[in-house]
């Protein structure tokens, strides 16, 4: 099965069932994505959701934090590791090419799908902003760093990000090649927009509790963590165009140019 529908063969060799098995799965993964990525929102901003980040029975600290340290740990490990080429290069040997990148957004999706059923809440207030002007800023960064997030998908390529370019380009029979580099918008501000909107999203609250700060605090430290290694990856692909962006765009802070900053 690999063999049929590996990157040089697959617009030649594979048969129709496969190419529409491809499709149904890629839309599948997108759409478990696609719920996981509203219901994330309402579990951070404890908005609607039956589950949320600070909602459910309190239970003690010492099986609150390994608990919820262990859930984020899974989803980080998980999130970074699959999103490595060398990973990708073992992982292809058992996982169809074409179905790779909406196989790690499934298991992503089903790694935070885990996090928000087993999250531990820590109820405990670390600041509680009660002026009305203070509270409807921070609820405007909230829904702007989700903005921020989702636009900036669609400005570099937001069906190849979550899988769909890839199953649809191998049912029409046509090749895989990488999509192309852009630096358009927030791109020309800052080089990972999609960090920076999660960033602001996770620390916007008028009310942040221990269990949030944890929540805010640890994938603050992925984030950083993850965008210097796929800086790296990047370099290896754009070669001296990603090498001359990295001069001119900061990395996570707008408008502060330089490589060394964030």
């Amino acid at each position: 099965m690999k063999d049929a529908l590996s990157p040089d063969t697959a617009p030649l060799s594979a048969s129709f069932s496969l190419r529409v098995f491809g499709v149904l799965y890629g839309g599948v993964c997108y759409l478990v994505f696609l719920g996981v990525f509203l219901y994330t929102i309402g579990f951070v901003g404890n908005l609607i959701v039956l589950k949320s980040i600070d909602s459910g029975d309190s239970v003690s600290l010492a099986e609150a934090l390994p608990v919820n340290l262990l859930l984020l740990g899974l989803f980080t490990i998980q999130h970074s590791v699959m999103a490595r080429p060398a990973f990708k290069r073992w992982w292809t040997r058992f996982v169809p090419s074409p179905v790779e990148r909406s196989s790690y957004v499934l298991l992503s999706s089903l790694l935070l799908a885990l996090l928000f059923w087993q999250w531990r809440p820590m109820p405990g207030p670390v600041w509680h902003v009660q002026q009305p002007m203070g509270v409807a800023v921070l609820w405007g960064l909230f829904f702007f760093g989700w903005l921020v997030a989702l636009i900036s998908t669609f400005l570099i390529d937001h069906f190849d990000l979550f899988g769909l370019r890839q199953v649809w380009l191998f049912a029409t029979g046509k090749p895989c090649s990488p999509p192309l580099f852009r630096t358009r918008a927030f791109y020309r501000v800052v080089r990972h927009p999609i960090m920076l909107g999660f960033i602001i999203a996770f620390w916007a609250t008028p009310d942040m509790t221990w269990g949030h700060l944890l929540f805010a605090f640890t994938t603050t430290a992925y984030i950083l963590i993850a965008v210097r290694l796929e800086e790296r990856d990047l370099r290896d692909i754009h070669g001296h165009v990603y090498k001359e962006y990295q001069q001119r765009v900061s990395m996570l802070i707008p408008w502060a140019s330089g490589k060394r900053k964030a």
